[in-house]
């Protein structure tokens, strides 16, 4: 009978140190838990089979509550919402995220808040779409859009060639004269030198490049040119030369540039998925239109601030993890089709 009782002896003492560190465990978290209002944050998005077609809504109605207190936001135009429910949250309290958005059916979303709470999560809110009735209509059959594309116009700064600059200058000198410590001097000390400069002006709204200063007649062995003024070119070039020498003289030449804005036409092509169109601009892509066949007649829609389309229905939005390139999101009419 002992070794039945010292192994159920055994059986309690482990049950009872297992509890007892549960309820240590259970305790120290309790202790650490501050309740605290919590902020919930995700995206609203159709529900679709297909990963290509579910597409963000935005301004869908989100609402969160834990039964005493309330909170409303509105999805952005990608979809994405973060919600904060300001009451006191503790331990077990349940959360309910309610999606609602014209177009789509209402979602319900039940969370359970626990000692370790998810508030860390990503709730994707994939909404379904409303079914809409077919209302075939036999006197007008459907409209055929094809042969797509996206134009825009791109300013840029160009810079024109727009001619060149020549002037000589002398420097004169007598050569084969001691310094003497009066300045200015061979780059030796040896000898009296001489300076002179030239100045050329490219004109208001104009700049010199490929600044060229040299030596074409006397001793230019014994000359030397200062080019730091003249190297980076701009509105204004002085060239500066020092003759060690008999008289020397100097050439400079630059060629003349003009600062314009041009534009340039670009084109680019959407992509369909079912019956939603989607393409993107750069941020300096300036009057956007579509171009397409509508029953094989070509027109050009342009895309004003509304985004109206007789044959679709448009949105964009602002991509700021990159570029602030412009996302356009357009969903064909009934009665039409890609």
């Amino acid at each position: 009978m002992r070794p039945v009782r010292l192994k159920k002896s055994i059986i309690w003492m482990v049950a009872g140190v297992v509890g007892a560190a549960a309820v240590i465990v259970l305790v120290v978290r309790l202790r650490h838990w501050r309740p605290r209002s919590i902020t919930l944050q995700g995206a609203a998005i159709r529900l679709d089979a297909d990963p290509r077609k579910e597409i963000p809504i935005a301004n869908a109605t989100v609402v969160a509550s834990d039964g005493t207190s309330r909170a409303v936001t509105l999805s952005s135009a990608s979809g994405y919402f973060r919600i904060t429910v300001h009451n006191r949250i503790w331990p077990a309290t349940t959360v309910q995220l309610a999606f609602s958005a014209p177009g789509y059916q209402s979602l319900d979303m039940v969370l359970r808040i626990g000692l370790r709470t998810d508030l860390r999560k990503l709730y994707i809110a994939q909404m379904k779409p409303l079914a809409v009735p077919a209302r075939p209509d036999v006197r007008r059959p459907t409209v055929l859009v094809s042969d797509i594309r996206i134009r825009y116009t791109i300013n840029y700064q160009t810079d024109t060639n727009i001619g060149s600059a020549v002037k000589t200058f002398q420097v004169v000198n007598t050569g084969n004269l001691p310094c003497a410590g009066s300045g200015p001097c061979s780059p030796d000390g040896m000898w009296k030198a001489a300076s002179g400069s030239a100045t050329i002006d490219a004109g208001a709204g104009n700049v010199f490049r490929n600044v060229r200063a040299s030596c074409i007649a006397g001793p230019c062995p014994f000359t030397q040119i200062d080019a730091r003024d003249s190297a980076g070119g701009g509105q204004i070039v002085v060239a500066t030369a020092t003759d060690w020498s008999q008289t020397a003289t100097f050439l400079v030449e630059a060629e003349v540039f003009h600062t314009t804005i041009a534009s340039s036409v670009r084109e680019s092509y959407p992509v369909k998925y079912g019956r939603d169109l989607h393409f993107t601009l750069p941020p300096t892509a300036e009057g956007p239109s579509i171009e397409a066949d509508i029953d094989g007649a070509p027109i050009v829609f342009p895309l004003g601030g509304d985004l109206y389309l007789s044959w679709a229905n448009c949105s964009s939005r602002t991509d700021s993890q990159t570029d602030n390139s412009a996302i356009y999101q357009c969903v064909l009419k009934p009665g039409y089709r890609f």
